[in-house]
């Protein structure tokens, strides 16, 4: 018989087969023994301590109780059907009740049989309940493994338990694939650095994460792989960013010249703060290197970004290069032509528009001023990704709003020269740093963290729905001033229907309060024509309507200097990054500007941490780290489909520490040795040949 390895196919594992491996693919994404091997438990408990029904009680986290299963039966229709039993012990008797798989678990369950029960329990109707318990028929026999202190438990579904693929049932196949792998198991990292962060090896991290002996060894298990996971994720994204600087060259601006001198001296609305000086000044430096640039700016809301673009556009320009900025919708590309027409006047160099609703002849003329180099700026919405537009000479590309591209769709942009051209990304969605550190950790960094003199910060407010009519008071103050109100509903897609009925009450009564001809409302959500919504959206900033009531879809971009309050209805349903990015929206002009936000009085915990969490701070970063250790790294922004972050253990929020020490460590190590020549990291360059044939395209940030 062959020896199996981390990388035999699930199949081939005694006790599993096809079937059993078809659903392991299928529900935990296990192909190979190495991805069974990576399913690690999510907590362990302590399999020798049995209670009696007496002593149990609703709050405790679980409990394990032997007794008999005395009855069982089906109640309820369709979606109410459900499974009930009664389950007794010497000392009382509780409820078992299961809504999932209900047919099979009547055919396997024996009535009378006696188990081994685990899960938490609660009270319903002043009976104690179990909901969905793990069930195994007691045998006072069976050989037990590991230490029975410190049993782990498994994730696994419905699905999984109708194959015997319970905790149980996996914890069987975690031995017998430890069992079958250990004595082939190799070391994945150098000598050096196992001494140097004091980890255990990799053979006994793997056994002890799945089969603690004791706590210590647990933790030390934990911190190992943890560690190896940060740190590999580390080294490829360094690794990326030096191939970047090595292979790729870059233009070279050498000069500041006219352009940018008279923009700077003549034409700028108010002197730059340090930040914006701090960060042109980097860009200045990177694009001096004979290196291609990729730079990620973030900055809040407001703090000046576009100023940024535009000046690192009239170096190029300045050197003889043509330049182009990227936004997601057409109605931001449309604001920041509008914005950087007014900034730069009439003869500083010409600028266009492209996007979907651009007209072939003007298309035409575009395409043919481009490849002249007529045409200095050029921006648009993904019009500028197609293969007709070519540029004469493309030196800098500016993408706004970094998450709504692609991968892919930066990459275009890069062929559309032969060096390719220097990238700046920008983003108004805050990063906490550690997430920076590991989805754009292959990007230099800049931060802009101050808003522009005479920009007052945002005043927030929390009221409840007993509390409204102050707040439409108050509203009415501000549109008597002259200024203008955004409502925003939440649309969620499973409750939709629900929540255009709220739009619609909402709209109702703000119709009551706010009569015509007096008062106008726009209407903005997302079931309406882009036509329609554009009209709409014009109507509100061109002032026409004084109060705009809108899903959210007015997240990104739009400027109205003149509106001055944000409503935020069932504030509580947003995250709390989407609540930043809607307060943003407001407080452009040099007004004082107000955000509400308006919940109910039923508030969960996470609820209220949001809430309070904006009412406290306008500090975008702040507000990213609480959402990070609110939501967990998955959710923001994307990151999912980044496949940088496909962690198994490691978790950003918590981890913060090991994956500074992590990457400090990886940096070390390229410092010392740029090109891993060292046989010491022969480890590590398998590493990378392994997980990269060649340079490929996703290398480009």
């Amino acid at each position: 018989m062959t020896a199996l390895s981390l990388i035999t196919p699930i199949e081939y594992l005694k006790g599993v087969g096809p079937q059993k491996a078809d659903v392991l693919k299928k529900e935990l994404q296990i192909f190979t023994i190495g991805d069974l091997l990576q399913h690690y438990p999510f907590r362990y408990i302590d399999r020798t301590k049995f209670y009696k029904i007496q002593q149990v009680y609703p709050d405790m986290v679980g409990a394990q109780i032997i007794g008999r299963l005395v009855s069982l039966q089906e109640i309820g229709e369709k979606r109410a059907r459900r499974l009930v039993g009664v389950f007794k012990d010497d000392t009382g008797q509780m409820e078992l009740v299961w809504f999932q798989a209900v047919t099979w678990l009547k055919k396997s369950l024996k009535v009378g049989g006696a188990y081994i029960i685990y899960g938490k329990p609660s009270e319903f109707n002043g009976m104690l309940s179990m909901t969905h318990p793990e069930m195994e028929l007691y045998q006072a026999s069976e050989k037990k493994i590991g230490n029975m202190t410190m049993q782990p438990v498994y994730s696994t579904t419905e699905k999984l338990k109708k194959f015997n693929l319970d905790t149980k049932g996996l914890q069987k196949l975690q031995q017998t694939a430890l069992e079958a792998v250990y004595p082939t198991l190799t070391e994945s990292l150098p000598a050096y650095i196992l001494e140097k962060h004091r980890l255990l090896d990799y053979q006994k991290a793997l056994l002890s994460i799945h089969f603690p002996q004791n706590t210590q060894e647990l933790e030390a298990a934990t911190r190992r792989l943890k560690f190896e996971e940060l740190f590999f994720i580390q080294l490829r994204l360094l690794r990326n960013k030096q191939l970047n600087t090595q292979k790729y060259k870059g233009h070279v601006f050498g000069q500041v010249g006219d352009k940018f001198n008279r923009f700077f001296n003549e034409k700028l609305p108010f002197p730059l703060t340090k930040a914006q000086k701090r960060v042109i000044k980097e860009i200045r430096q990177d694009t001096h290197t004979g290196a291609q640039m990729n730079r990620l700016v973030q900055g809040d809301v407001g703090s000046g970004k576009t100023v940024v673009a535009l000046m690192s556009m009239l170096l190029a320009i300045d050197n003889g290069y043509q330049a182009c900025m990227m936004a997601p919708t057409e109605i931001l590309a449309t604001q920041h032509y509008h914005g950087l027409k007014e900034l730069l006047g009439e003869d500083i160099c010409r600028i266009k528009l492209l996007t979907g609703s651009t007209s072939a002849k003007e298309r035409r003329i575009i395409h043919q001023e481009l490849e002249e180099g007529s045409l200095d700026i050029l921006i648009g919405t993904h019009a500028l990704i197609e293969d007709k537009v070519k540029f004469k000479n493309i030196g800098f590309v500016v993408i706004d709003e970094q998450h709504r591209f692609g991968v892919e769709q930066r990459a275009k942009l890069w062929r559309k020269n032969r060096i390719p051209p220097h990238m700046l990304v920008m983003t108004a969605t805050p990063i906490p740093r550690t997430l920076a550190m590991t989805m754009y950790g292959d990007l230099d960094i800049s931060i802009i963290d101050e808003l522009p003199a005479g920009r007052k910060p945002i005043k927030t407010v929390h009221f409840f729905e007993n509390q409204r009519l102050r707040v439409f008071g108050f509203m009415r103050e501000e549109i008597a001033k002259g200024r203008q109100v955004y409502i925003v509903y939440p649309l969620i897609k499973e409750s939709e229907k629900m929540d255009l009925l709220h739009l619609e009450a909402g709209l109702e009564s703000l119709q009551r309060e706010f009569p015509l001809p007096q008062y106008r409302i726009s209407i903005v959500h997302g079931k309406m024509r882009v036509k329609d919504k554009d009209f709409e959206m014009q109507r509100f900033v061109k002032g026409e309507t004084q109060i705009m009531v809108a899903t959210t879809v007015i997240e990104v971009g739009v400027n109205v200097p003149n509106a001055s309050v944000m409503v935020i209805e069932n504030a509580e349903r947003f995250g709390l990054s989407q609540l930043h990015q809607l307060r943003g929206r407001v407080g452009r002009g040099a007004e004082q500007s107000f955000c509400i936000l308006m919940s109910n009085n039923k508030l969960s915990k996470e609820g209220r941490t949001r809430l309070e969490t904006m009412v406290r701070t306008n500090d975008g970063f702040e507000i990213a780290e609480v959402d990070l250790q609110l939501r967990g790294p998955g959710d923001i922004s994307g990151t999912q489909q980044s496949g940088v972050l496909d962690m198994k253990i490691a978790d950003l929020a918590r981890d913060q520490q090991l994956l500074v020490e992590a990457r400090q460590s990886v940096i070390a190590i390229f410092t010392e040795d740029p090109t891993l020549a060292l046989s010491q990291n022969q480890l590590l360059v398998d590493y990378l040949n392994q997980r990269s044939p060649g340079i490929s395209w996703d290398k480009i940030s």
